[in-house]
Formats: C-alpha cells, structure tokens, sequence
C-alpha cells in the first residue's frame, strides 16, 4: 500500500507520521525511540503482534494490562498505564482522509490514547487503512469490535457470529465508547506509525 495520501493527510492534522515496509522495522524504531521511560499499553494485538511489549520491558518501565505483575491484574495495571511517559496503542480503523476510530469496552485504551503522556503512539497495519471516516467507524464496529469480542471469549451476539455489530446490551459488551480523533490533541505529542503489513485485527 502507498502511504503516501494517508501520512499527508495524518501530517496535515498535525500528526508526526512515520512509514514502514515491515513489522520489524517498526519494532525496531519504536525499540530505539523509547528508552528509559515509563510505557504504558493499550489493549493492541498489533502490538502483541510486533513483539513490542518484550522488546521495550528491557530498557523502560513498562504496563501493560495484558502482562499484569505478580500480586496485580488488569484492573489494577490499567490505572498505571494512564499516567506513563509514552503510551502506545493501535486504532480500529483509519480513514485515507486522515480520521482516526477506535471502539472501546472498559475504555482504557482510549482513555489513554487522549491525555496525560509525554507522547502518545498509534501503530497500524495496512488492513486498517479505509477510504473514508464512515468506512473507518464502519470498521471499528462491524470487524474489529466483533473479532475483539470473540478473542476474549465474550458472551455477545458479535463474538458468536463474528459478522456485524448487533448494538447488544450484553454486559460483555465491548462497544461502549467509540472515539473519532479528528486531529492531533492540543499540547500532546502523537505520533501514527504505519506499517505496510497486515498486523491485528
């Protein structure tokens, strides 16, 4: 995929944009641009994916409610990753035009993503790369929500059929917020990382 529109138009709302052929190369970077800070997680299989949370657990002080610490849980690691240095996460979907969505259960992810951090990093894949912002929230609700759901094991009419949103009132649910990001947050540092490989769901 060329990223050239896309990074353009990130640029354009004011977000630092870096571009890359492969996972590894983006892992690389992020392994060199983070050191010897707090780090924390947000629920991200692109993350989990490129291997991030080992590489950077060996030179920062890293939270990450998917490798809670002995005695802690998600509930408790959570918190700790709202007032981290860097906070890294993925979106559910990004339009070419330069919005941003993410969908959120409990809301850490994006609670995080917003505020509070030295810098805030999105790293996508080109999967989630759409034409336009309905295409993006279009994404967010009817594939990645869906595929979420069912990776936790939740009891929600998305996660049995892995089809489309059914707007449920599980208590599973994991639709609960969904956030569109217009344009860089005042007074944050973002950056959007793309990587030119399918990565996460």
């Amino acid at each position: 995929m060329d990223f050239t529109k896309l990074a353009a138009a990130l640029r354009k709302r004011e977000y630092e944009v870096s571009c890359f052929e492969t996972g590894a190369e983006a892992a690389n970077y992020l392994d060199v641009k983070i050191d010897g800070m707090t780090v924390g997680f947000g629920d991200s299989m692109t993350l989990k994916d490129l291997g991030i949370y080992e590489l950077l657990s060996k030179h920062n002080t890293v939270y990450d409610p998917a490798h809670p610490r002995d005695g802690m849980d998600f509930y408790t690691t959570a918190p700790l990753c709202l007032t981290t240095d860097i906070f890294l996460t993925s979106v559910n979907g990004i339009a070419e035009t330069g919005e941003m969505v993410n969908i959120d259960g409990t809301v850490n992810r994006v609670a995080g993503s917003l505020y509070g951090h030295k810098k805030v990093y999105f790293v996508a894949g080109a999967n989630k790369v759409v034409p336009t912002l309905e295409a993006a929230a279009h994404r967010a609700r009817n594939i990645a929500a869906p595929l979420n759901a069912a990776r936790h094991g939740y009891k929600t009419p998305c996660a049995f059929k892995k089809d489309h949103c059914y707007d449920c009132y599980s208590p599973q649910r994991i639709c609960n917020a969904q956030v569109i990001y217009w344009q860089k947050m005042n007074h944050m540092d973002m950056e959007v990382v793309l990587i030119n490989e399918s990565l996460g769901l």
